[in-house]
C-alpha cells in the first residue's frame, strides 16, 4: 500500500469502532483502473460501493448494484477554465506573490496562532491545513504532513454554506423567495395536495433550520433513517427529505437538520427548470468564476446534489469562497451574491434566540456573550473541524480543516481570537 494510502487509512479509518481490515488489507477492494472501491464480503450485510464520477466525486451505489453499473451513474462533463491556476495570481489562482507580511501583523503571534491550532492537547483534534487571508492577501498558509494546497477533503456541513450562497442568487433574480412556500409535492403522495399543511414551510424556514419537519439527526437517527442514507447506502437525498412529517410550528423551534438545506436545494433544483442547468448551476454561476476549480460538487445516484455535506474541496477554494462573502458578493467587479443575502445569512435565525443567537442562514454566528472577539464574524462549520470563519471588521478570512474524530471540540473562535492577537 502507498504511503498516501496508509495515511488515508489512517486518519480516516483505523478509529472506526469496527474497522473493515487493516492497512495492509481486509474487506475491501480498490479498482484503480474503473476508480472503485468495495467495502464488505458478501453474507448477510451487503457489499457497498462508491465510485469515481468525472466532475461530482464519488457516488455511492445501491446495495443491489455492482460496478457493472457504473455507467448509469451521473457525471458532469464541463471543461476547465480556461489557463493554468498556477499561472494565475491569487485570489483567482494560485500565484502568489511572496511580498511578506505587512507592518500590521506581528509575525511571532501569527506563528503563534499557527501552532495553536497544529499542536493540539487532543489526540482528537487534527489539524490538516490553516489559511489566513488578510486584505485580500494570504499572509499564512500551513499543512500537515502528507497535504498541500491541492488536497481536497471532504465539506461536511461546511457545503451548507456554500449552498446557501447559491440559493441567495436565484432568489435575487426573483427565481425564489424567501418567503413564498416551497412550491414542491410532498412524500407520502395524497389525495389533496393542497391541504398539506407542510406547504406553509418556507424557504426562509430551511435555511434558518426551523422548517417545524421530524427531528433526524438531533434524534440521533441520521445515519439510520436519514440524508445519510444517500452517501452510505444509495439511497434519494430528495425522496427523504420530502418524507417528514410536521410536528410544529414553521419557524418556531431551531431544530439543526440536513434535510432542511437540502429540501432548500430541492427548491433550487425545481428553480432552474432542467437536470442540466442544476448539474451544472454550482459550476457556472459561482465556482468557476472565483477560481474554485479544486471543488467538485457530489451528487446522489440520482443526480442530486447531497450539499448538505457532500463536498470535496481544499482550504484555497474555502478561502476563495469566504473572501467572496468578506467582499460582500463581489468578484473581480461582478456582483455574485447581494448584499441583502449576506445580511440575511450573518442575521441570526429568530428560533435561534434560546441557544444564543449563533445561527443564521446556513452560517454559525458569534454566540452571545462572547466578547473576546469582533461580534461581525460569521463561520461555515463542518463535521470534524471544518471551518471558514469571516470576519469584515478586521478584513481576515480564516481557513482550517481538520480530521476530528471523537468529541472534537476544536472552536473556530477560539482560532479567531488567537489570529487576532497577531493584529497590531
Amino acid at each position: 500500500m502507498s504511503q498516501e494510502n496508509r495515511q488515508l487509512f489512517r486518519q480516516e479509518l483505523a478509529f472506526l469502532p469496527e474497522p473493515v481490515g487493516t492497512v495492509d488489507g481486509g474487506d475491501y477492494r480498490v479498482d484503480q483502473d474503473l476508480r472503485a472501491v468495495e467495502v464488505g464480503a458478501p453474507g448477510d450485510v451487503p457489499v457497498m460501493r462508491a465510485v469515481f464520477r468525472e466532475g461530482i466525486g464519488c457516488v455511492i451505489l445501491a446495495p443491489d448494484q455492482t460496478l457493472v453499473d457504473i455507467d448509469t451513474l451521473p457525471e458532469l462533463m464541463l471543461p476547465s477554465p480556461p489557463g493554468d491556476p498556477a499561472q494565475i495570481p491569487w485570489p483567482d489562482g494560485d500565484l502568489v506573490e511572496n511580498s511578506g507580511l505587512p507592518d500590521t501583523i506581528d509575525a511571532v503571534a501569527l506563528q503563534a496562532a499557527s501552532d495553536w491550532a497544529f499542536n493540539r492537547p487532543s489526540p482528537e483534534q487534527d489539524t490538516l491545513s490553516l489559511v489566513v487571508v488578510h486584505n485580500g492577501k494570504i499572509i499564512h498558509e500551513r499543512y500537515a504532513p502528507g497535504i498541500d494546497m491541492s488536497t481536497r477533503t471532504r465539506t461536511w456541513s461546511t457545503a451548507k454554506s456554500i449552498a446557501s450562497g447559491l440559493i441567495g442568487m436565484l432568489v435575487d433574480e426573483g427565481k425564489l423567495s424567501l418567503d413564498e412556500p416551497l412550491g414542491f409535492a410532498w412524500l407520502p403522495e395524497n389525495g389533496s395536495p393542497d391541504t398539506d399543511p407542510r406547504n406553509r414551510i418556507t424557504l426562509r424556514h430551511v435555511l434558518n433550520m426551523s422548517s417545524g419537519l421530524e427531528t433526524i439527526d438531533n434524534n440521533g437517527m441520521e445515519y439510520a433513517t436519514g440524508s445519510g442514507l444517500s452517501y452510505w447506502a444509495g439511497a434519494s437525498s430528495v425522496s427523504g427529505a420530502r418524507s417528514r412529517g410536521l410536528i410544529r410550528e414553521p419557524g418556531s423551534v431551531w431544530d439543526y437538520e440536513n434535510y432542511d438545506t437540502l429540501l432548500g436545494v430541492y427548491a433550487m433544483k425545481q428553480a432552474l427548470g432542467s437536470e442540466t442547468a442544476y448539474a451544472e448551476f454550482p459550476r457556472r454561476a459561482l465556482l468557476d468564476k472565483i477560481g474554485m476549480r479544486n471543488t467538485l460538487v457530489s451528487t446522489d445516484r440520482f443526480g442530486d446534489f447531497i450539499f448538505s455535506s457532500q463536498v470535496y474541496t481544499n482550504a484555497r477554494d474555502l478561502a476563495r469562497f469566504g473572501l467572496l462573502y468578506l467582499n460582500n458578493g463581489v468578484w473581480n467587479g461582478e456582483r455574485l451574491v447581494s448584499q441583502e443575502w449576506i445580511e440575511f445569512s450573518r442575521t441570526p435565525a429568530p428560533a435561534s434566540v434560546e441557544r444564543g443567537s449563533d445561527y443564521g442562514g446556513q452560517w454559525w454566528l458569534v454566540p452571545e456573550g462572547r466578547r473576546d472577539i469582533s461580534t461581525d464574524a460569521y463561520s461555515s462549520k463542518g463535521n470534524r473541524g471544518q471551518y471558514t470563519v469571516v470576519l469584515p471588521s478586521h478584513n481576515l478570512v480564516i481557513v482550517r480543516r481538520g480530521l476530528d474524530y471523537g468529541s472534537q471540540g476544536f472552536s473556530p473562535w477560539d482560532l479567531t481570537r488567537e489570529v487576532l492577537k497577531a493584529m497590531k
